[in-house]
């Protein structure tokens, strides 16, 4: 048996995509029931491409159906296709779907960088401590050799006056009277008042 396949003529095919989004426009659900299925697949594919992420594309898809009911009335046939109207927006949704998602990482990384930046008063005290050693030792070498063993002995090492003259094998007094001057010494040099 032998079927006949019929070729429709465009007048038996129905209203077109631009007929039927013209009664979208006049708020018909059943013509924007039309064009959502004769589009969302070129306006899915469009978003997945600019977009690259799936849920993000369903989102831009959903977002230019329904920029396409509020705005069916500002189509106009003699500046291009229905298809080429929806599927520009469908790019340009998409594109700056893209520009805010790059945006908002772009914020989140300088103000990480801003949190992550060390205070001004850690660094001022780290150079301020570091000068501070570095002026020490510059005192401390101007010291005779047995004030700078004494004062080193007792105030680095931790060592009692008995102690640091047990160490260098000099009396008591001698040790203390060096510690004395030395301390003095020191004072002058480091410009440390009274």
């Amino acid at each position: 048996m032998r079927t006949v396949v019929h070729i429709a003529s465009s007048d038996e095919r129905g209203p077109s995509l631009e007929d039927r989004l013209a009664s979208v426009a006049m708020g018909d659900q059943e013509a924007f029931a039309f064009v959502y299925d004769a589009v969302i697949g070129a306006v899915l594919g469009v978003a997945r491409r600019v977009v690259r992420d799936p849920a993000q594309s369903e989102e831009v898809a959903q977002e230019v159906l329904l920029d396409v009911w509020r705005t069916a009335a500002r189509f106009r046939p003699d500046k291009g296709s229905a298809m080429a109207w929806i599927l520009t927006m469908a790019h340009r949704r998409a594109v700056d779907r893209v520009r805010s998602a790059q945006a908002a990482t772009d914020r989140e990384h300088r103000t990480a960088a801003r949190e992550h930046t060390t205070e001004y008063d850690e660094v001022t005290e780290a150079v301020e401590s570091r000068l501070e050693r570095e002026q020490v030792r510059r005192c401390l070498r101007t010291l005779t050799e047995l004030q700078r063993q004494s004062v080193t002995l007792a105030y680095y090492r931790g060592c009692t006056h008995r102690e640091v003259a047990g160490l260098l094998d000099v009396p008591l007094g001698t040790i203390k009277t060096r510690l004395r001057d030395g301390l003095i010494r020191l004072r002058d040099c480091l410009g440390v008042g009274t």
